[in-house]
């Protein structure tokens, strides 16, 4: 379990988010606080070693997302053909 490191005010973490960025970037955790109660917690993310079809069964399992009702694909693709960015991107000159 990571230690906080400091705690800032909402005022004080507006004013400094840089330096809250590079404390969480080297591991530590910062706690904010709005009128001297605790109200957030900045930590690292740690990274995830799943697969992009191991993430979306957890998450289909916590509830967070789930496939469009009807469809016999999970999630269906949204482009028909690859390289769809780059007509479009064409298209405009």
């Amino acid at each position: 379990m990571l230690r906080v490191a400091r705690v800032y005010s909402t005022y004080e973490a507006k004013a400094r988010l840089s330096e809250i960025l590079r404390k969480v970037r080297s591991g530590q955790k910062v706690a904010i606080s709005h009128r001297g109660e605790i109200v957030a917690e900045v930590a690292p993310v740690e990274a995830s070693r799943q697969g992009f079809a191991q993430r979306i069964k957890r998450m289909e399992a916590e509830g967070i997302v789930a496939p469009p009702r009807g469809s016999r694909r999970p999630f269906p693709r949204l482009a028909r053909r690859p390289g769809g960015l780059k007509r479009f991107l064409e298209s405009r000159d």
